[in-house]
């Protein structure tokens, strides 16, 4: 039987959830947190109805993803190569430009959260954050380290976003019933194609996958805790997302007026007083240090299928990755265009990406005797549609570029 439910051993929890939070950990970045705060801000309790339909949408994705991947026992770049010859490294070149830029954009944020807990320098921060996210690579059993501190990380963000909502006193009742019925549906465009790029756009919706497959989770036999693995990654990251939909809600509800330079400091030190600053430096840092990890560890496995040298020396390259990103940011600063133009790529690499992948779940030189799902395929559809419409919208930053 496909798929068939097996109890999981203690390595195999171990991965399981190293997987699910590298994944979610991945897409809760700096951006993350802006974007959920700016979007509550205004939209208010109707900003719950994207969420829901947003998570909807991206267990769509995953799932597809990780179940195809995991039945072909072949990364997202060799799947798509075989669908159509080039595609593959395209794809992963696209992937590999965004994530580097993306993961400057990390470092950076790892050193905002560094500045607001201690007060020091932000180049300072982000060295240290490059520092300790190469020494994991470095430890002999990195994967292991990685799947730790991941978990570690997403379980202290969450913890504490859900006190922030508790100290907030969000009207509940009213986030329910927007959710359910918000004010203007057609308005949620926006905010659902941006978020769901932000949650399973680029390389994200890959991490967890080929996490599982380095770890030689393949084949039907598996499908039962791939697909558990890839659901709980959606799940964890619409969890955290409504904890702080719920936090800025209840503050904007008792009059808060949100700084608009940094709107998310703002939400908690409302809600905290002073120490919030400092808190919400450890929640920044939290998300930026595992997206840090994230983004380097998936970046990294879209080389390998250019060579053998990449697969074997795939650690170096990793560190070589975060070495590169940390290196831009503390001597060069942020790039700005580097960032517009990442951000248009990745716009477009999903929803390419995943109709390859929908189309070699029918390929049985790809997937042999398994029979995919039709209710996961039109799943599939609908997400490639969505975030077909993201990409679009992503090409803007692209006419900013050439405007400015």
């Amino acid at each position: 039987m496909q798929g068939e439910k097996q109890k999981l051993t203690a390595s195999q929890r171990r991965l399981l959830f190293g997987a699910v939070f590298l994944m979610a950990t991945s897409s809760i970045g700096p951006a993350f947190l802006t974007q959920t705060t700016v979007f509550t801000e205004q939209f208010l309790a109707s900003f719950g109805f994207a969420i829901l339909i947003s998570i909807i949408i991206d267990i769509g994705a995953q799932s597809n993803v990780w179940r195809v991947l995991s039945v072909s026992g072949k990364r997202g770049q060799d799947v798509a190569n075989e669908v159509f010859p080039g595609l593959g490294s395209f794809i992963a070149i696209l992937i590999v430009i965004g994530g580097f830029a993306f993961n400057i954009g990390n470092v950076a944020g790892a050193g905002l959260g560094f500045n607001a807990i201690f007060g020091w320098d932000v180049r300072i921060g982000a060295a240290i954050t490059g520092i300790f996210a190469i020494i994991i690579f470095l430890i002999k059993n990195g994967r292991a380290v990685m799947d730790i501190v991941t978990q570690g990380l997403g379980i202290l963000m969450i913890l504490i976003v859900l006190y922030v909502a508790i100290e907030s006193k969000p009207d509940i009742g009213e986030a329910a019933f927007r959710t359910i019925v918000p004010e203007d549906p057609l308005s949620m465009l926006l905010p659902i194609v941006t978020i769901v790029g932000g949650t399973v756009g680029g390389y994200i919706t890959f991490a967890g996958a080929h996490r599982l497959i380095e770890a030689g989770v393949t084949g039907k036999e598996n499908l039962h805790f791939v697909s558990k693995a890839a659901n709980y990654g959606i799940i964890t990251t619409g969890v955290m997302r409504t904890l702080l939909f719920l936090a800025v809600l209840g503050v904007l509800a008792q009059g808060a007026v949100l700084d608009p330079d940094n709107p998310p400091a703002s939400v908690f030190q409302f809600a905290l007083g002073d120490i919030g600053v400092k808190v919400f430096g450890v929640v920044l840092l939290a998300a930026a240090l595992s997206s840090v990890i994230g983004a380097a560890y998936t970046s990294a496995s879209f080389l390998r299928g250019f060579g053998k040298v990449f697969d074997k020396h795939n650690n170096l390259i990793i560190i070589a990755f975060i070495l590169a990103s940390t290196i831009v940011f503390v001597f060069i600063g942020r790039p700005v265009t580097l960032l517009i133009l990442a951000g248009a790529f990745n716009g477009l690499i999903l929803p390419v990406t995943l109709a390859a992948i929908l189309l070699a779940s029918r390929k049985k030189s790809i997937v042999g005797d398994y029979r995919h799902p039709t209710a996961w395929l039109i799943f599939g559809v609908i997400a490639v549609i969505v975030t077909a419409v993201a990409g679009i919208l992503s090409l803007e930053g692209l006419a900013q570029l050439w405007n400015g």
